[in-house]
């Protein structure tokens, strides 16, 4: 029975200890010169700059801090949307102030409201995608955030299951109203299954799938102008794992995103220690090098690619280090 036991727990453990030394090799190698910022990079930015606790004097810092990076986008939290889809205007009551003094500090940085909520998918409480009402009250709250002077809208629903057709129906909505506007649609995406049909076991074996299907994200990432994935809370327990798998899904989602669609990779520009998320491990070198190194492998001449940093009252002075030197800095010669 031991013996039986034992060769149980060794099948079980094959294929994760499989994957986890592929990761390690995945972090090996150098980048290929000129994986490096191609300025369409995004910073997402807490509530506190639109509901009336920032100053012109913040904006004015905010702008030191990203003039001369490749920032072009700013995610703004404006939420969060209601269960029902709806959003009051006091939740970004602040937004023209806002939008205005950036386009005055930082000519060509584009505003986007970031807006989101939980989904009623694992739980009886949330907002539901598959009532018509809620998703046509979601369109009503976009156009509002746009008349508030945002020059795009930035999708974050979680947890969202690989496959969801109501999500995708949403999207198409969306997009052919920010397009009718000349705004930007944008989504934070799940990472995609680093094993074939990974989302599927892990939400037999443990309610959330957590994961999308690499086709699903294809399908998202077709109808939106930005896609980025929050490659963070990934459970990985050392620095090269992370980075290996960073690399991993940077090569996965390149695969599937159309060249019309740009592409970011979140950093993680926190530090907290819970499970799935190690900060000594989910380190901005740890991904930097890991973005770059899925970019050389897969598309390394490709456009619209960047990074997504998350998020801005959590970052560190080393955090933006990183960023500059290992991908905002164009110098040959930086780190």
């Amino acid at each position: 029975m031991i013996r039986l036991l034992g060769a149980l727990l060794a099948l079980l453990l094959l294929p994760l200890l499989t994957a986890e030394t592929a990761l390690r090799i995945n972090y090996t190698g150098d980048p290929a010169p000129g994986t490096r910022t191609r300025h369409r990079d995004a910073l997402w930015l807490g509530h506190a700059w639109v509901d009336g606790r920032k100053t012109d004097r913040d904006v004015e810092a905010l702008a030191r801090r990203l003039r001369d990076t490749g920032i072009r986008d700013l995610y703004v939290h404006s939420g969060p949307l209601e269960h029902d889809g709806t959003l009051p205007p006091s939740a970004y009551k602040k937004a023209r102030w806002f939008t205005d003094a950036v386009h005055r500090e930082l000519p060509g940085v584009r505003v986007q409201a970031w807006l989101g909520d939980v989904l009623a998918t694992e739980t009886p409480d949330g907002l539901r995608l598959e009532r018509a009402a809620t998703r046509t009250a979601i369109l009503a709250s976009t156009r509002a955030v746009l008349d508030a002077g945002f020059q795009g809208a930035h999708f974050d629903l979680e947890p969202l299951h690989s496959g969801d057709r109501n999500y995708l129906a949403l999207l198409d909505d969306l997009r052919d109203l920010t397009h009718a506007r000349g705004a930007v649609l944008s989504v934070a995406a799940h990472q995609i299954d680093p094993l074939p049909a990974f989302h599927s076991f892990w939400g037999t074996t443990t309610g959330h799938p957590k994961w999308w299907s690499q086709a699903y994200f294809g399908q998202v990432a077709r109808r939106v102008d930005q896609i980025a994935v929050m490659s963070y809370d990934t459970m990985q327990p050392t620095q090269g794992l992370y980075g290996g798998y960073v690399a991993q899904q940077t090569s996965l989602a390149l695969e599937v995103t159309p060249d019309g669609t740009d592409l970011l990779m979140g950093l993680p520009f926190y530090h907290e220690n819970r499970f799935g998320h190690w900060a000594h491990a989910e380190t901005v070198p740890a991904a930097v090098r890991g973005v770059r190194l899925g970019l050389s492998r897969t598309d390394a001449g490709r456009a619209r690619f960047g990074v997504a940093l998350y998020v801005d009252f959590a970052a560190t002075e080393a955090d933006w280090r990183a960023y500059r030197d290992g991908w905002a800095a164009t110098s040959p010669t930086a780190s």
